[in-house]
């Protein structure tokens, strides 16, 4: 029986989509070859990549200003990567600190530049999103991370500033339609949320960012270079990227809008259960919780691995929350249907009935 997924990453596809993918493994198009083994140089990958290109600017409206990127490194990569290209060294950059990954993002930025840290919210354990903060009118950009896999926060108000956003979407991406195209000069994400499997990231970038800095960037970790050899400067992962391909189709069917919906639908669904479950109870101020990644803990912790149990005996896997804040952590992206969320609903009330 194929598992209910939880996990925040590698994480759910569609099924349709594991069925493509299979079955391209073992004949591509009825080529005779496996995807894994067709060139990335053939009319047959040229093919995917134009595609890939071309839903990801039609899903989110894009304008001639901005190009995309399939790229490889993940949202990692991007950390330094931004900085390298957008921040000369006598410039400032403002940076959001809303957990684990922004953290990382500042400390790669410091080695270019310098960086502000307009707010935090490390005093409540990232359970909050900061807010009512003001920019460095010097800032040239500004760094947000919209959603927290970890702590189970989201941006669902992205703010207004002077400068441009840069956006780690990885963890939200393609989960609602993009507003205010404008406001961002670079979005990017790891593809193993939302997107597709792991192994490429997307970059979508505003083409007046570049050409500021005056520092010599490494051929590989200059955005112009795959600008201008379209993502192909080096081999990409081909695999990774058909199957971008095939989720991004999917979505399309769905409809970003209607992705939105069902998605606050399964996290109201959840919310609700530990809001009204004695044994259980959130751990993120309501305001700024999650719609991709839900977390909560149990009141009784010696109870923890009995729900655990129970989750598995129920074939729901990935519930335990991150290793650094412990309690429980149920991700619910696009390919994560409702009845999924409504078993694990079943068994936390089945788990109240027992313990409670």
């Amino acid at each position: 029986m194929k598992k209910i997924n939880f996990s925040a990453g590698p994480s759910i596809l569609p099924q349709v989509v594991f069925e493509q993918l299979s079955e391209a493994v073992l004949n591509y198009n009825n080529m005779g070859v496996s995807i894994l083994e067709i060139s990335h140089r053939s009319k047959a990958f040229d093919d995917i990549i134009e595609r890939a290109f071309a839903l990801v600017r039609e899903l989110y409206s894009l304008t001639d200003d901005y190009e995309v990127l399939f790229l490889t490194g993940g949202a990692s990569m991007q950390f330094c990567q931004v900085p390298y290209n957008l921040l000369p060294e006598n410039e400032l950059a403002a940076y959001l600190d809303t957990g684990k990954w922004s953290i990382k993002a500042i400390q790669e930025a410091k080695l270019f530049g310098k960086t502000q840290v307009v707010a935090t919210s490390k005093d409540k354990n990232y359970t909050y999103v900061p807010k009512n903060y003001e920019l460095d009118p010097k800032s040239i950009y500004f760094h947000i991370t919209t959603n927290n896999t970890i702590y189970g926060t989201q941006i669902h108000d992205i703010p207004d500033v002077h400068c441009p956003l840069i956006a780690d979407m990885s963890s939200d991406i393609f989960s609602k339609p993009l507003e205010n195209l404008s406001k961002y000069g670079i979005i990017y994400a790891g593809a193993q949320k939302n997107t597709g499997p792991a192994g490429t990231t997307l970059v979508i970038i505003r083409k007046d960012m570049l050409g500021k800095v005056k520092r010599a960037i490494p051929t590989m970790l200059n955005y112009q270079t795959h600008i201008d050899k379209r993502s192909l400067f080096n081999t990409p992962p081909v695999y990774a990227i058909y199957g971008c391909l095939l989720t991004l189709e999917w979505a399309k069917a769905q409809g970003l809008k209607t992705l939105e919906q069902r998605n606050q639908e399964k996290a109201s669904t959840l919310y609700k259960e530990i809001d009204r479950n004695g044994l259980f109870e959130g751990v993120v101020a309501e305001a700024d919780r999650s719609i991709m990644n839900v977390t909560f803990v149990g009141k009784n912790t010696d109870l923890d691995d009995k729900f655990l149990a129970m989750t598995e005996t129920a074939n729901c896997v990935a519930i335990k929350g991150h290793r650094s804040v412990g309690g429980f952590r149920a991700s619910l992206y696009n390919a994560m249907d409702l009845a999924g969320v409504q078993t694990l609903v079943e068994v936390m009330q089945e788990f109240e009935r027992k313990f409670g």
